[in-house]
């Protein structure tokens, strides 16, 4: 560890137990920020404002430290140094950023979050949701999960479409009801009560299918995550040469019907306003994060997959909408995306950073 990643350390577990940085240890902290160029950019930190707005991250540190630790701790975090680091140099910045940008829209804002099975998604959702809270700011999480179509009109799109083994591709969701929700959420009666489509995976053995849906007064932040969301289709010539698992002629037919599906996406991802990635350094670890989870489902006594069923089940995914082919170009655009968080092997976060500033 760095001398001033120590320092920043110190600082932060005294911050902690409730101790208000002193001018000398915010300046420490101002300078770690400053040391990492791209996240100083992508949090908008300058020389004109960054004492001002590292001052202001400090104090909103000490009030939502003790409740941050509480949620980790529920989530089954147990790093305390490292949720320390990252509810400074990650969470808070973030939240901050996401208030902001609410404050110059004037209206509820739909907040988008791309990212795959073990980056993350839920614990970033719900500690932003948190600290939205002590800034004032009340918030709803929706999943593309939430906007599955029913079982029964799954089951039929499955006979029309045998290759639709599993829920999840393009073409599976309600892409109308998305879009009714999010303008709900926006519209000018946005002050009538809302009623957000939820799903139950464990329905029908495990097929999944709608259930009550949830109401909600009208928010400030809705925080939209999926592991596609934002994708965009592209070329059919993508397909020419497309990267393993698509390799037979069949596996490149599906994937571009799926391509096609994806087009029915977008008047959905209109309705963003922003959009975060939370892209792995490599993809293919997700096959390891999965059989790590089923793991942990089969110590605690749950049925699970083998190591095999495993491989096909993400296979299948990477077939359908393949990470090279739909995410890698999101995180080099910058007019679609504007916050890339890269997730490290081991799942810890690596840079952070904004299309383009890398």
């Amino acid at each position: 560890m760095s001398q001033v990643n120590l320092i920043t350390g110190e600082i932060l577990q005294r911050c902690s137990q409730g101790k208000t940085p002193t001018t000398e240890e915010l300046q420490a902290l101002l300078t770690s920020q400053l040391k990492q160029p791209q996240l100083a950019k992508a949090f908008n930190l300058t020389e004109a404002n960054s004492l001002e707005k590292i001052e202001a991250r400090s104090q909103l540190f000490l009030k939502v430290c003790p409740d941050v630790m509480a949620l980790c701790q529920q989530l089954g975090l147990k790093n305390s140094e490292e949720i320390l680091n990252k509810l400074w140099s990650l969470w808070l910045p973030l939240a901050m950023q996401i208030a902001e940008a609410r404050q110059t829209l004037g209206r509820t804002l739909i907040q988008g979050i791309l990212g795959g099975q073990g980056t993350g998604k839920s614990t970033l959702a719900a500690v932003t949701r948190l600290i939205l809270r002590h800034l004032g700011y009340s918030s709803l999480c929706v999943s593309i999960d939430d906007l599955y179509k029913t079982f029964a009109a799954r089951k039929l799109l499955q006979q029309q479409d045998p290759r639709l083994i599993w829920r999840g591709p393009p073409g599976t969701h309600d892409v109308e009801l998305g879009i009714k929700l999010l303008d709900r959420c926006t519209g000018e009666s946005s002050q009538e009560p809302i009623l957000v489509p939820r799903f139950d995976k464990s329905a029908h053995n495990g097929a999944g299918d709608r259930c009550e849906p949830e109401t909600c007064q009208p928010v400030d932040i809705v925080l939209f995550e999926g592991w596609f969301i934002g994708a965009r289709p592209v070329e059919d010539e993508a397909f020419d040469n497309p990267p393993e698992p698509i390799v037979t002629p069949e596996d490149k037919l599906f994937a571009k019907d799926i391509n096609q599906q994806l087009k029915h996406y977008l008047p959905l991802w209109e309705k963003l306003d922003r959009l975060i990635v939370l892209y792995p350094v490599d993809y293919r670890v997700s096959k390891q994060w999965r059989k790590e989870a089923e793991q942990k489902m089969k110590a605690a006594g749950k049925s699970g997959m083998s190591d095999a069923e495993i491989d096909d089940f993400v296979e299948y995914f990477w077939r359908s909408l393949h990470p090279e082919l739909f995410i890698t170009p999101l995180v080099n655009n910058p007019d679609l995306v504007d916050l890339v968080i890269e997730i490290n092997c081991d799942r810890t976060w690596g840079q952070v950073y904004r299309p383009g500033n890398l």
